[in-house]
């Protein structure tokens, strides 16, 4: 029992005394430090503001659905092999085909058709640039959105192309004020379209566009000041699959579907797109990750830098402590000690430095988020991360200069202080 509690009390005067280095030696701690907190500043900073913006990019997919398809004239991923003038003479997306969809799919939950363009949005003397969004009635079974104040259109609305309206709090705000705007009416198209409803306000996403500045429709309205069989409208048929539907399958259908309709002969081409956000996810997935291979080059010759500051000093402390190494081993200290003790020091150094960049990093991120409204958030993640290359680092470091310290001969190593 004495003889594990006089190794335990060494073990402690020890790791003391490594501290009590550290602090005595401040310009060689701040010298060895600085290296590590670059390169762990370096790092996580780049995964960090690349993790605030994955993560609001894959909300914003996400948000698309991810049991929904969207049949389009475009794809969102294109092909090597397939010409773009080839896309062009494709036909837009149709208000029959979606009956047909409507009425030939048995994959299929909800399904509702879209189209949008940029128009002037007009109250009294007040107007301002905003997006239209013309849609079929089913548009909430397959697109999730909140409504602020109001209501959403009525079948009779919807099926008469009803002069009604449903506008983003942007808008709202903008041509009313504070005053409610349902009720009132605005002008677009240069007809006035009474106002139903108000989005709820959401701010921008990733693609640059949000409810806040948009007017949506009946497309029943709509189209008779939109072509809805004009070229390049940009109309998309948007169905969601059934429960239990998976999007494979949904898509086989409407394939199936797409093609009778428009008459294709087997072994010609599809005319037209199925996409889902999966093809999104995917691209984001190798833009990332090219994007976090390159933070790690960034931050890697920082510590490089830093794991040869750490190791030169870490010899310096061996040289210096010869005499007082002789000593342990003369009392008793295995090899295993000594290489333990100038491991923990080498570990300590290391951590401290990481910890002091992932602190800065925190201020920074804390100060961007308050100051400019851009969500920066260390995860609990990057934290780990952090600690565990700078302990690695610290590790490999000093591994070298502690196993030559700890094969110091105790003899010679006191005979150094004479």
């Amino acid at each position: 029992m004495k003889q594990v509690s006089g190794k335990l009390k060494l073990v402690r005067e020890s790791y003391t005394f490594a501290l009590r280095a550290i602090v005595v030696n401040k310009v060689r701690t701040f010298l060895s430090l600085l290296g590590i907190t670059i390169g762990i500043f370096s790092i996580i900073s780049v995964f960090t503001v690349f993790d605030s913006i994955e993560r609001t990019i894959r909300n914003s997919v996400n948000s698309l659905g991810s049991n929904v398809l969207f049949i389009d004239k475009w794809p969102w991923a294109f092909g090597g092999d397939y010409p773009w003038w080839d896309y062009i003479k494709r036909p837009e997306p149709s208000l029959a085909e979606l009956n047909e969809i409507q009425r030939r799919s048995m994959a299929s939950e909800a399904s509702a058709y879209l189209v949008s363009t940029s128009r002037k949005i007009k109250q009294g003397n007040l107007s301002l640039q905003g997006t239209i969004l013309a849609i079929s009635h089913d548009y909430p079974e397959v697109m999730s959105f909140e409504l602020a104040s109001g209501r959403y259109f009525t079948a009779d609305e919807s099926a008469g192309g009803r002069p009604v309206a449903i506008i983003g709090n942007e808008i709202a705000s903008s041509l009313f004020g504070n005053n409610e705007p349902v009720g009132r009416k605005i002008k677009t198209f240069n007809r006035q379209v009474e106002v139903i409803g108000v989005f709820k306000k959401e701010g921008s996403n990733s693609f640059g566009n949000s409810n806040d500045r948009m007017v949506m429709l009946p497309v029943n309205f709509a189209r008779a000041f939109i072509d809805l069989k004009a070229e390049n409208i940009g109309a998309s048929l948007i169905v969601k699959a059934k429960p239990l539907v998976s999007n494979d399958e949904l898509s086989d259908e409407l394939t199936g579907i797409m093609r009778s309709v428009r008459k294709l002969k087997p072994g010609t081409d599809n005319n037209f797109s199925i996409n889902k956000s999966e093809i999104l996810n995917q691209g984001f997935d190798a833009v990332f990750g090219v994007i976090g291979l390159v933070g790690w080059i960034i931050g890697g010759f920082s510590l490089l830098v830093g794991g040869f500051g750490i190791a030169n000093i870490m010899f310096v402390s061996v040289k210096e402590r010869t005499a007082q190494i002789g000593i342990q081993k003369s009392m008793g200290a295995k090899n295993s000690f000594i290489l333990q003790q100038f491991l923990f020091e080498s570990v300590f150094l290391s951590i401290l430095g990481g910890v002091v960049g992932l602190l800065l990093i925190f201020i920074i991120t804390t100060v961007i988020t308050l100051m400019f409204d851009m969500p920066l958030v260390l995860t609990a993640g990057n934290i780990i991360l952090g600690i565990s290359v700078s302990a690695i680092i610290g590790l490999v470091s000093g591994f070298i200069p502690a196993l030559s310290a700890s094969r110091l001969d105790p003899v010679e190593a006191m005979r150094s202080s004479f």
